[in-house]
């Protein structure tokens, strides 16, 4: 059966998220501390061993310095992890390395909290500071 170009493209949320990168915005109180929770309740990954989906929400908590991340465009980094092989521990590190990268904050504490997949629940934390 051969398909469409109509079922080959690309929809235009696979296209945002290939062409999605970390942004970023000034902060308006520079000098002040302050916290910014992010909830990202929809995170999901494959496992790198047998395939099956891995399902997680992805808390981050940060100070910011001179930068702000931009909301949309980190919700669609996240998405972009949908199809990627990577395991709890490692997905976990390199959000923080590359949140770290894009806005430079003074703390950044990110939970990766996955549901329970065959009777076994784990949560990955991790902390940065300036």
């Amino acid at each position: 059966m051969s398909q469409t170009s109509s079922e080959t493209e690309l929809k235009y949320g696979e296209r945002n998220i290939l062409e999605g990168e970390l942004i970023t915005f000034p902060n308006p109180r520079i000098g002040r501390r302050y916290e910014i929770h992010i909830t990202l309740p929809e995170f999901t990954c494959k496992c790198p061993f047998s395939g099956h989906p891995d399902f997680a929400t992805i808390y981050i908590t940060y100070i910011p310095n001179e930068k702000i991340m931009e909301l949309k465009a980190l919700k669609l980094y996240i998405n972009s992890y949908r199809d990627r092989y990577i395991s709890h521990e490692e997905v976990i590190n390199v959000i923080l390395d590359d949140f770290v990268a894009a806005c430079d904050p003074l703390d950044v504490k990110i939970k990766g909290d996955f549901n329970p997949r065959g009777n076994v629940h784990m949560a990955v934390y991790i902390h940065y500071k300036k």
